[in-house]
């Protein structure tokens, strides 16, 4: 596919809108507006292009050769994607409101003979036939049978959307689905007289063909993996307890990314190490690998910046953090630093190793310029082949919309990055001007639902903020104090 040659980008920053504002598109007018629909629109389109008879979306789509191509393999994530982007795609006029309950229906039918195993769903499934995927397309190699709590997660929270939206008789099918899910399958409860076998974190997942639990729990608090937990929450198969056992950081005396600053709290009967980090001169919560995607994701569903100014301060603090990797640390030009494919031809993971726990730390660039803490910051010439996502950037727009709508025009005018009627391809290597071929379900799924929160704020939050199971959740949040 023919690129255009890519302009050197003079990147500034302006003041942004205050958190929390009733819209973007109102605060910055028609244009902005006109702009966001259409981005969400033709995001959606390219979410449609994914979805076969089947119901189910493709992991991916490959438009790099002369027909789009359509992976064998979709995952729960990709499901929930598809879900929540119907509705959002109903509630902003894209489609009409029967057209939704068509696409709804037709997806969860196919759901409803999805294998399941205590309830959950493994991670692979055939697109086309809704078959348990035992063998990678392709390669021919075994797939290992895992129900993925995070991806579990994001299924249900799709289903949570679906439901609301639907009509009776479907949200009455919906919640004979969900009745099977109890998150509890996964908690491990606390236990003071061994804190490190019962940690009262989640584990990551249970492996099928072993018949066991995955040995490793999910820790991070800034992460996307905490959806699962406010899932748990909500629910009451899990106590709000959880959520102060979830890590801010690591204790001081543990390797990680950066030594933290903070002091040991306790909180609801739990004590915990209430730490952060300092990325140009400002305090923040890390998340696991510095990624936007960890940070900004659960937040399109449970707005917990609203609830507690302390989450809506780690929040701010890392959308500037990755602007000010990417325009002074790097000086790409652009920002927006999130796991994706690879321009080149794979799946990698990026971000800002500063603003992640992982001792290891996600860089932002393919060639993983890493610097180790104490060193010197190298000249940005260093950082050879930096990849920006655009659905990382499209998160952002909820925090400092008037940085991330500037970055997004940016990434779209400067890069043959933008397809009109599919929207933004999955990533730009801002070295070269190389652009991926391939669009995510995951990503445009993102994406979509960012828009969708920034053009008719709450859209797909409803779920999320009524009913006791809501309150019980938001109430634990508000209490957040990370001592910022």
């Amino acid at each position: 596919m023919k690129r255009r040659s890519f302009l050197a980008a003079t990147a500034g920053t302006s003041a942004a809108l205050a958190l929390g504002s009733p819209s973007m598109a109102s605060a910055r007018g028609l244009d902005t507006e006109a702009q966001l629909r259409r981005w969400f629109a033709d995001t959606y389109r390219s979410l449609e292009a994914m979805v076969p008879e089947s119901g189910l979306p493709a992991d991916n789509i490959n438009l790099g050769g002369d027909k789009p191509v359509l992976t064998e393999n979709t995952s729960t994530t990709n499901i929930g994607c598809w879900m929540w982007s119907t509705v959002a795609a109903a509630g902003l006029g894209v489609i009409t409101e029967r057209e939704m309950q068509r696409r709804l229906t037709r997806t969860i039918t196919t759901v409803e003979k999805l294998e399941r195993f205590h309830g959950f769903w493994v991670n692979w499934y055939n697109t086309f036939t809704g078959e348990v995927l035992r063998e990678w397309p392709g390669s021919g190699a075994k797939v290992n049978l895992l129900l993925s709590t995070v991806d579990n997660a994001w299924l249900d929270v799709g289903l949570r959307i679906a439901e609301d939206a639907a009509e009776p008789a479907l949200a009455a099918r919906i919640r004979k689905l969900r009745a099977g899910i109890d998150w509890s399958f996964f908690y491990n409860a606390y236990d003071a007289a061994d804190p490190v076998a019962h940690p009262g974190l989640m584990h990551t997942g249970f492996k099928v063909e072993e018949n066991t639990l995955t040995p490793y729990h999910y820790g991070a608090l800034v992460s996307e993996t905490r959806m699962a937990g406010y899932l748990a929450i909500t629910d009451g198969t899990a106590p709000t307890s959880h959520y102060w056992h979830m890590l801010r950081t690591f204790a001081p005396d543990q390797k990680q990314e950066m030594p933290p600053k903070g002091e040991w709290v306790t909180r609801d009967g739990v004590r915990y190490f209430n730490g952060h980090y300092t990325y140009r001169g400002r305090n923040v919560v890390p998340g696991w690998g510095g990624d936007m995607f960890g940070q900004l994701m659960p937040e399109l569903f449970v707005p917990s910046a609203k609830l507690s100014s302390s989450w809506r301060t780690t929040l701010t603090h890392h959308v500037l953090g990755q602007r000010d990797h990417g325009l002074i640390d790097t000086e790409y030009g652009y920002w927006g630093f999130s796991p994706c494919n690879v321009p080149e031809g794979g799946y990698q993971e990026y971000g800002v190793q500063f603003l992640g726990i992982s001792p290891e730390g996600y860089c932002s660039n393919t060639d993983r310029t890493y610097v180790p803490y104490g060193e010197p910051m190298p000249d940005p010439s260093a950082y050879t082949n930096g990849v920006v996502t655009p659905h990382a950037g499209a998160m952002a727009l909820m925090i400092r919309p008037k940085d991330a709508m500037d970055n997004l025009r940016r990434i779209a005018r400067d890069f043959d990055s933008y397809e009109d009627g599919m929207g933004f391809y999955d990533s730009v290597n801002v070295s070269t001007g190389k652009v991926s071929d391939r669009m995510l379900s995951l990503d445009q799924g993102m994406a979509a639902a960012a828009f969708a929160q920034v053009l008719k704020p709450g859209l797909l939050q409803r779920p999320f903020l009524r009913g006791a199971g809501a309150r019980r959740l938001n109430t634990t949040l508000a209490k957040e104090d990370f001592g910022l």
